[in-house]
């Protein structure tokens, strides 16, 4: 409980809010995370569990619920997808693909459900103030998440729209340097984007 405490501490105040040592740490482990992923570096995983168990305390005192609860699936997906990009390419390292129909379609289907069933649960269950956008940001970083770990390239598009809608959110909040570092994650996704699509012309070259 003291190292809780000492986390929720203020360290400087920024725009008029408070900024804690929970929303600098995760500042920097987010940006680090992504940065990796886009390089398709293994470190990302486990500097991405580290990030979200920041976030699972910071959304948490802040009201977003649906946040906090998305950090926790983060970590089991975190887990899957370590083990995928290692070993979930059929004896060899797993390479960067596109999403095909199929997946499209059952993918598209689960975050409808997802969003829905969020926004009821949120709206009647909580005192959350901003149900429908927790849920579209839950729903959308899930369908970005399983692409990750797939490595589908069309995950960086997902996870733009997502940052799209995250950046004001946070700021609505007053989570100043998390909606800073969310427009940093929207650069860093761009270049994502631009990294794995190279990525897929190399394969696409060395299958032909």
């Amino acid at each position: 409980m003291d190292l809780l405490n000492a986390l929720r501490e203020p360290l400087f105040t920024w725009l008029g809010t408070p900024v804690s040592w929970t929303e600098l740490l995760g500042f920097g482990s987010g940006a680090l995370c992504v940065w990796l992923v886009a390089r398709q570096h293994i470190a990302n995983w486990p500097i991405g569990i580290a990030n979200n168990l920041l976030f699972i305390l910071l959304f948490t005192d802040s009201g977003l619920y649906a946040d906090a609860a998305l950090q926790v699936v983060f970590i089991a997906l975190a887990c899957y997808g370590w083990w995928a990009w290692l070993n979930g390419g059929g004896g060899e390292r797993l390479r960067v693909r596109r999403t095909g129909r199929r997946e499209w379609a059952w993918l598209l289907a689960a975050g409808a459900v997802g969003f829905a069933g969020l926004w009821l649960l949120l709206d009647r269950g909580t005192d959350s103030t901003v149900p429908q956008w927790d849920a579209l940001t839950t729903a959308l970083s899930l369908m970005a998440t399983y692409g990750q770990c797939r490595k589908r390239v069309e995950s960086w598009w997902i996870w733009i729209a997502a940052d799209l809608v995250y950046i004001p959110l946070y700021a609505h909040k007053d989570l100043y340097l998390t909606s800073l570092l969310y427009a940093g994650f929207l650069v860093l996704c761009v270049q994502g984007l631009r990294s794995w699509r190279r990525a897929l012309r190399h394969e696409v070259v060395a299958a032909a």
